[in-house]
């Protein structure tokens, strides 16, 4: 494993995403496959893991924290806020600072820590983020020690560059792989002048670049491949990265075809990390050996530029125009 720096703490260049071990939203997840998938994460030098408070309403949190409880590693946790809508909580009052603090405090029981690493507003509306109080709200929240690092989730390259007017903010996760280019150019090089983290997720678009997938493949009911494969439930981005998901099938069909092997998850993650100013990538997993194969990615060579080159252009061609939901 390789590891690049976030605000001077050495994480691993390969994280790992856990909305599927929420047991929401991607199938059910026990807890010895989920504790196992950590294992074999953390044995591999795996440090940066990402949560989310709604990622099964604490169970993903949870889990980590019993997780984090049992290991002497060192390990940076992230965890993100502002999407709740349980009983007391939702849009507009999940962005208080009441609403916020209350948040935090329960991620910090979920995890059992005294301080988050990194807390991470959760894709919330842009109305909020231009409003700029949030932010505020973070600012005030780190100098109560609650968290040490704040930054954001976003759903489109105009969010980034909104939340990059923010002193102080640490990260941005942003959606970026091979059907999502374009974000590089337009928030990249911001970031790094800024010094601002990048945290990539949906890496493999859901599967889509694992090269798994056929024209006959199905998901179960409670999959949001399956509820939200058109954007029904939310952001179509989040599913597919925004792509028809049979169209995929055939764009990453053709996205394989330029790999050096047919090792296609570990080569579109490896096409991810020859933007050095990628500080982490999060794959999810429901398997030891999808972790397995995320993990390889670190040891690959990077990809010559002219397979940069013709999958740019493919991009350009074919896949950009394809791209559902706002980006």
């Amino acid at each position: 494993m390789k590891y690049r720096y976030f605000q001077g703490n050495p994480v691993s260049e390969i994280g790992l995403g856990t909305w599927q071990l929420g047991s929401a939203d991607w199938g059910k997840v026990n807890d010895d496959e989920a504790f196992a998938i950590l294992q074999a994460f953390t044995d591999a030098g795996g440090n940066f893991i990402d949560t989310a408070d709604v990622y099964g309403m604490g169970i993903s949190e949870k889990l980590i924290g019993r997780f984090v409880n049992q290991t002497n590693k060192q390990l940076y946790i992230a965890t993100k806020l502002g999407r709740r809508g349980d009983a007391g909580n939702g849009w507009p009052q999940n962005f208080t600072y009441a609403g916020m603090r209350r948040h935090i405090e329960s991620s910090l029981q979920h995890l059992g820590v005294a301080q988050l690493f990194l807390e991470q507003l959760h894709c919330i509306p842009t109305e909020e983020l231009k409003r700029g109080e949030v932010f505020d709200h973070f600012r005030n929240l780190q100098q109560d020690g609650l968290i040490k690092y704040w930054g954001a989730s976003v759903e489109t390259s105009e969010e980034a560059l909104i939340c990059l007017k923010q002193e102080g903010i640490a990260s941005l996760q942003i959606i970026f792989n091979l059907f999502r280019q374009h974000v590089a150019e337009e928030v990249f090089r911001e970031a790094a002048e800024k010094g601002v983290a990048i945290i990539v997720r949906v890496p493999l678009a859901s599967g889509l670049l694992t090269g798994k997938f056929n024209q006959q493949t199905t998901f179960a009911p409670n999959d949001h491949r399956n509820f939200n494969a058109n954007g029904q439930a939310f952001n179509a981005g989040e599913t597919f990265s925004g792509i028809e998901f049979h169209q995929g099938v055939n764009f990453a069909n053709e996205i394989a075809a330029h790999f050096p092997d047919h090792r296609t998850a570990a080569w579109s993650l490896r096409w991810i990390l020859d933007y050095p100013e990628v500080t982490t990538v999060i794959p999810g997993a429901t398997k030891l050996s999808q972790v397995q194969s995320n993990i390889s990615a670190s040891d690959l060579p990077p990809l010559s530029p002219q397979i940069h080159q013709q999958l740019r252009a493919l991009y350009n061609e074919k896949i950009k125009p394809a791209i559902r939901g706002h980006y």
